[in-house]
């Protein structure tokens, strides 16, 4: 097994598990990746949701101290973990690794999961349209995809807490017109790669396209996870750009407007055609 190609090599903190290894070494058609911690909730969903769209899974867990390496490895598309012993709790320094886990996720996945595309995600994020099929009538007309993303919203009459066995797709009826374009799809080309600090785009690419739509539950699970989200960031980020703004918001987890002051749409046209671009 390599310990990546390129730019990016295992740190000592790291270690690669084995999920499916009928996966590995096998030309793939679309391969998805994730940088992932304590996700154990949602995820069983997230890949089976999945699983039907993509050929195979690489996933780095970021030191999660619930059950999601467990998950993980029992999944049949996964096929790749790299496991962070050592969550790092300095904020500048996570956010400097963000681009190297990634890195080394994308050289991996060159090296054991030879592909045409890469789906990068969130396991809270849900695209509505079918992936694959995507991929496969999709032209030279872009090397790279920005979906559509929209948050939903928990509100006075649709509030009820996430449960495992529930589908995330469609869970909540509202979400905010606030539109933000994450790049999630790119064609396997070497010219494309991270750099340490980069987020989750990626760098090389020459045409981008915007197409698709997601859902976004990370502000709708219930209110306690709201609350654990709120407190998370009053912790561990800086305060002026991100714990002033989440200790606003504490205790203010149901909403009849978005966290921007905007009208609530359920999902389709009307909110796509309401949407505002952040």
């Amino acid at each position: 097994m390599t310990t990546g190609t390129g730019n990016w090599k295992l740190r000592d903190a790291e270690l690669i598990i084995k999920g499916n290894e009928a996966l590995l070494g096998r030309k793939h058609r679309l391969v998805a990746m994730t940088r992932i911690r304590n996700e154990a909730l949602i995820l069983p969903d997230t890949l089976d949701h999945l699983s039907p769209q993509i050929d195979a899974i690489a996933a780095y867990d970021d030191a999660s101290t619930d059950d999601t390496i467990d998950i993980l490895r029992k999944h049949p598309k996964v096929a790749l973990i790299v496991a962070n012993q050592s969550w790092e709790k300095d904020v500048a320094a996570r956010k400097l690794a963000e681009g190297r886990h990634r890195g080394l996720l994308l050289d991996l996945a060159r090296a054991e999961l030879p592909h045409d595309w890469m789906f990068c995600f969130d396991p809270d994020e849900r695209v509505t349209g079918n992936l694959r099929s995507f991929v496969d009538l999709e032209t030279e007309s872009a090397d790279a995809v920005r979906v559509q993303l929209f948050d939903a919203y928990m509100t006075p009459e649709d509030h009820e807490p996430y449960r495992p066995e529930l589908p995330l797709l469609h869970f909540r009826r509202f979400y905010g017109p606030e539109q933000r374009d994450i790049l999630m799809l790119w064609r396997n080309r070497p010219e494309i790669h991270f750099t340490e600090g980069d987020g989750r785009t990626p760098r090389g690419m020459a045409k981008v396209k915007i197409d698709l739509h997601c859902q976004h539950y990370g502000k709708s699970l219930s209110i306690e996870h709201w609350e654990e989200t709120c407190d998370y960031y009053i912790k561990h980020f800086p305060f002026e750009t991100y714990g002033r703004k989440w200790t606003k918001r504490k205790g203010q987890a149901i909403h009849t407007e978005s966290d921007f002051k905007r009208p609530l749409y359920e999902w389709g046209e009307t909110l796509f055609a309401n949407a505002v671009r952040i």
